[in-house]
């Protein structure tokens, strides 16, 4: 029995080639490549116009948007406010930097997605060795499994602002996850999330009505103001993890497979990747602003209250109601995102069935793995552990691992074998790779630091 999560999508008849916009040279071919993977003939759509065009830009638009969005979970909020609070506005001209390169990562993860028919996972398998797919599968699992606690602890951590203490929530909100994906519609759930994490759509007002120093904002947002002290380096990282997450791109291109959208859907599939990346970093960057203008200047978080006074402008003494009601949401998103990334990677590399429409008996492992992560999530979130300090960790270690998963997504959407006219273009390859080489430099750089700290040589 299958539960259908996009009602009215229907795969497009053959037809002609799409062929690249005009004046974008060097962008990813926009064509249908000849054949897809296995011989399936690439598809392209017959013209649409009116509400047909509407109603299926609606059932194809989501995974990029909601991938992007889930990185404003309970970490990402703690990361961003803490860069504010730490850094005032010293880490806007990096997150300019993240956001192009988040933009161009999402945007690989889809095209592999909608020009191929399979998720990452299973194209890691069938054009890597075995060991270089269990290093990537390895890499994404242990980020993902600090990263579900990370979701649940900000669940606990959300009520605990309440006065709810967080063994009476927890469990709960673990089972529904669950049953929710399991039982239930994703697509209903996804949608009750991202409702619940318009919440923090009220981090732009509170930068306008926080009254920021706006020559330092802009001042800041276009000159580099990067700094070589460790802790500058340790946040920059956290902030590349928990903006550029490994399991973002996991989740992106096995959402476009899972909707059943094609090499015709491209333009609106890159459209959803793009505009959900910048939007994710538009609000990330208000949230910076907004706390610097609040707390800026005091030192890292140590609250997730403290995170919530950047609101008050807004909110006044609900302040922390709003903030609460917020991060319920984006970690309850994030929360099953997350453990779902893992899954479709683990099930696509096994090539067994892994979709969220199908039933435990036709998907064990795919679910199997689901229920696991979650249980192993929660339990692990109700120990006594510092909140902030566990959902910045857990962007610090998705910063050291993204750069792995880049090469992989990099090596893929640069084969012309694998995407023909869709593969990268000289220009966009260039830039890519500046991006990757980028991201790891970052890490190399922490790595060594932490490492000769522990000798006491830095």
């Amino acid at each position: 029995m299958t539960r259908d999560l996009t009602p009215g999508l229907t795969t497009p008849a053959p037809g002609p080639a799409v062929p690249a916009p005009a004046g974008a040279p060097d962008a990813p071919g926009a064509s249908a490549s000849p054949e897809r993977v296995g011989g399936t003939a690439a598809k392209s759509p017959t013209p649409r116009s009116g509400w047909r065009r509407i109603g299926l830009m609606l059932a194809v638009m989501g995974p990029g948007l909601v991938a992007a969005n889930a990185g404003n979970d309970a970490a990402g909020i703690a990361t961003y406010a803490s860069a504010g609070s730490q850094f005032r506005y010293g880490t806007l001209f990096f997150m300019v930097l993240v956001t192009v390169a988040l933009v161009m990562v999402q945007e690989m993860a889809v095209r592999l997605g909608a020009h191929t028919g399979k998720g990452l996972g299973a194209l890691i398998r069938e054009q890597f060795s075995l060991r270089l797919t269990a290093l990537a599968l390895g890499c994404l699992l242990l980020a993902n499994t600090g990263l579900v606690v990370s979701e649940f602890a900000g669940i606990g951590a959300a009520f605990e602002l309440l006065g709810i203490p967080k063994w009476a929530v927890i469990p709960p909100a673990a089972a529904l996850l669950w049953a929710l994906v399991l039982f239930g519609s994703y697509a209903w759930a996804e949608r009750i999330f991202l409702v619940m994490s318009l919440a923090f759509f009220a981090y732009p007002v509170a930068m306008i009505l926080g009254h920021p120093h706006w020559g330092d904002v802009g001042g800041n947002l276009v000159i580099p103001h990067l700094q070589p002290s460790k802790a500058f380096i340790l946040l920059a990282v956290a902030l590349i993890g928990t903006t550029v997450s490994p399991y973002m791109q996991f989740y992106a291109a096995a959402g476009v497979v899972d909707r059943g959208a094609g090499p015709g859907d491209y333009k609106l599939i890159r459209a959803d990747a793009v505009l959900g990346a910048v939007f994710a970093c538009v609000i990330s960057m208000t949230i910076i602003i907004a706390t610097a203008s609040a707390i800026g200047g005091t030192g890292p978080l140590q609250s997730a209250a403290q995170a919530a006074s950047a609101l008050k402008p807004v909110a006044g003494q609900g302040a922390e109601l709003l903030f609460a009601l917020g991060l319920i949401g984006a970690s309850a998103l994030a929360g099953a995102v997350v453990p779902l990334s893992a899954s479709y990677a683990v099930g696509e590399a096994a090539g067994v069935e892994r979709s969220v429409s199908r039933s435990f008996r036709d998907a064990p492992l795919f679910l199997g793995l689901f229920t696991a992560q979650i249980a192993l999530g929660a339990a692990v979130a109700l120990t006594p552990v510092d909140v902030i300090k566990l959902l910045i960790g857990t962007q610090v270690l998705q910063g050291l691992i993204s750069p792995v998963v880049l090469v992989y997504l990099l090596v893929l959407t640069n084969r012309r074998s694998l995407l023909g006219d869709a593969a990268n273009g000289p220009r966009y390859r260039v830039a890519a790779t500046v991006v990757v080489v980028g991201v790891g430099a970052m890490s190399t750089v922490l790595l060594v630091q932490t490492v000769l700290g522990w000798f006491g040589l830095a």
